[in-house]
């Protein structure tokens, strides 16, 4: 069984879905001995923002040498969110969605005829056979019945592009509220680790 790690917060040590989706991949390694883990940190290693020239290759263009490292990477990507059993994501919002080296890496993933198909009902995803858990840290509360919600665009997202490419099987771990005062920070933080410890290992 394989295990992909993924963290894309900037703020390092000092980060609460770094520090969640750890606990998330240390339960699940411990509960299933024998599972490979490749690990990404998108902030350390980011991938380049898909541009025109990207585009052009996928419909067939040839590269251009300088562009030749980066699609490498964008393949590598693709095959390790491929090869995984399980993947684990480290997500905190930022201006109210993902980060943008997260959403660097969601475009090198869903990919027409690897990720998802379109067929004569639409589209069509199959990634459906992986289970997906996401650490996400939320500055404030944006619950349904928040007048906040409008502004939530981290999970709702991530709910429909892991949808979009089948994955049924998607679980959240929420740390909320973590910039609203040190207790509700420590409060967050102690509930969201429970919650991976607690977490169902198979």
């Amino acid at each position: 069984m394989k295990l992909l790690h993924i963290d894309s917060s900037v703020l390092g040590l000092h980060s609460v879905s770094r520090q969640v989706s750890a606990a998330i991949a240390d339960r699940l390694a411990k509960a299933n001995p024998g599972l490979k883990t490749t690990y990404r940190d998108l902030t350390a290693t980011p991938l380049a923002h898909l541009s025109g020239s990207h585009l052009a290759v996928a419909q067939g263009a040839a590269p251009d040498a300088a562009l030749q490292p980066d699609l490498a990477a964008g393949s590598a990507v693709l095959e390790e969110f491929l090869a995984a059993d399980i993947v684990v994501i480290g997500a905190p919002m930022y201006n109210f969605t993902i980060p943008s080296q997260l959403k660097a890496w969601i475009d090198r993933i869903l990919v027409a005829g690897k990720t998802f198909k379109y067929g004569d009902k639409g589209a069509e995803g199959l990634a459906g056979s992986k289970r997906v858990i996401v650490a996400i840290s939320r500055g404030g509360f944006y619950g349904a019945d928040m007048p906040t919600a409008a502004g939530e665009h981290l999970e709702t997202y991530l709910r429909w592009v892991f949808g979009f490419i089948g994955v049924t099987n998607l679980e959240f771990i929420a740390a909320d509220g973590i910039m609203m005062g040190p207790e509700l920070r420590e409060k967050a933080v102690a509930s969201a680790l429970q919650a991976a410890t607690d977490l169902h290992a198979a």
